[in-house]
């Protein structure tokens, strides 16, 4: 994690980390002001706060409440060497926790991790550089390449050069990657999460056999989502970029709606639109991109080449943004690499749809299959001694697909994880389903894992398949368990072998798609050094309903982008007009505005938590439309999970706002004992905002500019980096 720190009066500082700032100050006897903790403090606080922190996992994952548990921890110094300190914690247990819990709790606290790298003792390394930003060597682990390297199967390059080639393509952009954690809990099963340092919402998880063969897969996910601007989807990218040559890429194309907002000719093929458009509803205004909002330039639209005869076919940004989600793009040593990588997933994902929502069994792998891999069933057998049955499934439908299936249950809560993976490879697809389950994963995370069901339309719900997309979280049948499959297992195999063993098999992949009746389009990308592609089959390869382009698109920010950010400039008039826009607009009075308009706001902040149903309670009371905003407080209280600060400033704005409105109650009889009750700032702030000397109160001004809102000004930047790369090609 990058720590900025800034010098600030006296010997006050200032560190700053993802959304986070930190002040440390020095006491005044050691001339400082004592306004904020030292340095040491915050370290020592740090270790206390840990081994809290694993404590409180240990028992919410049994239920055990922490309402009486007390922790505290004591630094004895040496007299002789004040570096040499033992940290004692000690922890006061209610008489009703059980012997076994008691040692369970105990030990939690062994696993806390400051404790842990303390023990193990750190490297410091102290370097003068000549700009901070500009330095972005990546920050991942020290590795040696000896003699050719390590070879793994599917890729062309050994895993330290491509490790090492990736890590030199995003260095050359400016983006400093950092590994925010590595996860090991079962054999042979490696995980972690990198991020830019600098703009920490761009992270990629990362999943392999082996810790090399892990950071590979990070490092290649974070250089395909950067080759298909994924890590930017759904947010606005500025108006600098919005009026730039190109937006998205240079060789991008932008068409006008037709008359009464038809179709352009220049965009799909026939195929796409008996998909996309079956009964003439799509209209051009859907299509408009959302990252720029540009609705006077038409729509932004993107060339792919139909793989059936070579043509290209311009796609909207805004229709493959909505519908495809990450599925489709990879980034690998070489293309056919990366296009194996990328058909493998489709089928994944596809196969996997079509076993969960079908309800279908699948046939187990015998064990003497199984022995073949013993890698892979030392991770299993790991699972298995920590009390998680493993089941192991064929998934490619009697042979018909390059798919495996591994699947956890969870006894301690009844829950089940059903983890897919996919690859010409019958060893690599299983491989990538077990190191798939638990990627990212501890033991307690596991026992959030759904229940399986016998109802089929909580399974074929398509926001099912979307928890199933994002990170395997959706809902199982039951059916799925039956011990009657309903195929043949098959010990399949679709690899080829030699120099060009990837571009073979991704012809066989291909080919399978072709054998569907399925159209596929290829855009490649290429221009940031990296050998990158995006794959849509429409039909077969969407995430999100195609309805969505009408009824949910993401466009939608459009309708509100400019105003919510201009909100403490506009007049009355346009305040109701934004209000009767969004109740026209029929959206969830619970969706987040950050969602809705693409604007990161930091969590941390009242913009970062606020909700449609909280911005027209604020804008109700700037108009002073005390009933209307009174309704909407009880709403806000009833189902409130904003900060308890939030909440108890609409907890008194709740009772002055009953007085107001009440004929024969007068505030000034109970003014007095508001004050008492809630505080006098607080208080001075709600009578503001009924009376007008306070306007959307915790809200900081912005604008269009996205002044103030520095966590998506990092995201921008990020973008900016990118944007500038493109366009030095072109140049």
């Amino acid at each position: 994690m990058e720590i900025k720190v800034n010098f600030l009066d006296n010997l006050r500082l200032e560190a700053k980390f993802d959304d986070f700032t930190v002040v440390a100050d020095q006491p005044i006897r050691y001339k400082g002001d004592g306004s904020a903790p030292g340095p040491f403090d915050y370290f020592l606080a740090s270790s206390a706060l840990c081994a809290a922190y694993f404590v409180k996992l240990y028992c919410d994952t049994r239920n055990i409440p922490t309402d009486n548990i007390r922790l505290s921890q004591n630094n004895i110094v040496d007299p002789e060497n004040r570096y040499n300190q033992i940290f004692k914690i000690q922890v006061e247990l209610p008489a009703d926790i059980s012997p076994k819990d008691r040692q369970g709790i105990l030990r939690s606290i062994d696993r806390c991790t400051v404790k842990k790298v303390v023990q193990t003792g750190p490297e410091f390394v102290i370097e003068e550089v000549e700009n901070l930003d500009a330095d972005a060597q990546a920050l991942l682990m020290p590795l040696t390449a000896e003699g050719e390297g390590t070879r793994v199967l599917g890729k062309d390059l050994p895993l330290e050069q491509t490790i090492a080639n990736m890590s030199g393509i995003l260095a050359d952009l400016g983006m400093k990657i950092e590994i925010a954690s590595w996860r090991n809990i079962v054999p042979n099963v490696w995980s972690l999460h990198i991020r830019d340092a600098q703009s920490p919402m761009c992270f990629t998880n990362g999943k392999g056999a082996t810790k090399e063969a892990a950071l590979a897969s990070a490092l290649g996910e974070f250089i395909e989502r950067l080759n298909c601007n994924f890590f930017y989807n759904d947010q606005f990218w500025g108006e600098e970029i919005a009026n730039a040559p190109f937006v998205h890429y240079p060789n991008e194309r932008w068409f006008k709606p037709g008359r009464k907002d038809a179709l352009p000719a220049e965009i799909l093929d026939d195929h796409c639109l008996e998909i996309y458009n079956p009964d003439g509803e799509l209209r051009g205004s859907h299509l408009i991109d959302t990252n720029s909002g540009n609705t006077e330039r038409g729509i932004c639209s993107l060339p792919y080449v139909r793989q059936s005869d070579g043509e290209v076919v311009y796609f909207p940004s805004n229709l493959i943004e909505n519908l495809f989600l990450s599925n489709g793009m990879s980034a690998g040593n070489t293309l056919a690499e990366a296009q194996v990588q990328c058909l493998s997933e489709i089928f994944e994902r596809a196969v996997k749809r079509e076993i969960l929502e079908g309800e279908m069994a699948l046939p187990d792998v015998p064990q003497e299959v199984l022995a073949k891999y013993p890698g892979i069933l030392a991770g299993i057998q790991g699972l298995e001694e920590q009390g998680f049955p493993v089941l192991v499934k064929d998934a490619s439908l009697g042979g018909q697909f390059p798919v495996m299936c591994v699947t956890l249950m969870n006894p301690r809560t009844g829950g089940v994880f059903a983890s897919f993976g996919a690859h010409p490879s019958f060893e690599v697809a299983l491989e990538r389903s077990l190191t798939e389950l638990l990627q990212g994963r501890s033991f307690e995370g596991l026992n959030d894992l759904p229940q399986p069901t016998f109802e089929s339309q909580a399974v074929t719900e398509p926001n099912n398949f979307v928890e199933h997309f994002i990170d395997s979280s959706g809902v199982v049948s039951w059916r799925f368990f039956s011990a009657k499959a309903d195929f043949e297992f098959v010990e399949w195999d679709f690899t080829a072998e030699g120099e060009q063993a990837n571009a073979e098999e991704a012809a066989t992949l291909f080919g399978i798609l072709e054998e569907l009746g399925k159209e596929v389009y290829m855009a490649v990308y290429d221009t940031l050094g990296a050998n990158a592609c995006r794959i849509l089959v429409p039909g077969y390869s969407e995430v999100y309903p195609v309805d969505d382009l009408i009824w949910d698109n993401t466009n939608k920010a459009l309708l509100f982008r400019s105003d919510i950010l201009n909100l403490h400039s506009l007049d009355d008039d346009s305040l109701q007009a934004l209000i009767e826009r969004l109740d026209e607009s029929e959206l969830d009075d619970y969706t987040d505005i950050k969602t809705l308009i693409g604007i990161e706001f930091d969590d941390n902040t009242a913009w970062g938590q606020l909700t449609i149903l909280e911005l027209k309670l604020l804008i109700h009371l700037a108009l002073e439309q005390f009933e209307e905003a009174k309704e909407l407080v009880e709403a806000f209280l009833q189902f409130n999970d904003n900060t308890v600060e939030r909440g108890l400033f609409y907890q008194a704005l709740n009772v002055v706002l009953e007085v107001e409105l009440d004929d024969e109650l007068d505030l000034g009889d109970y003014e007095i004992n508001f004050r008492r009750m809630f505080g006098n700032e607080r208080m001075e702030a709600v009578l503001g905002s009924m009376y007008g000397s306070v306007r959307f109160y915790g809200l900081e001004p912005t604008s269009m500019k996205l002044e103030g809102l520095e966590r998506h000004q990092r995201l921008v930047e990020s973008y900016k980096k990118l944007h500038q790369a493109r366009a030095s090609v072109v140049e």
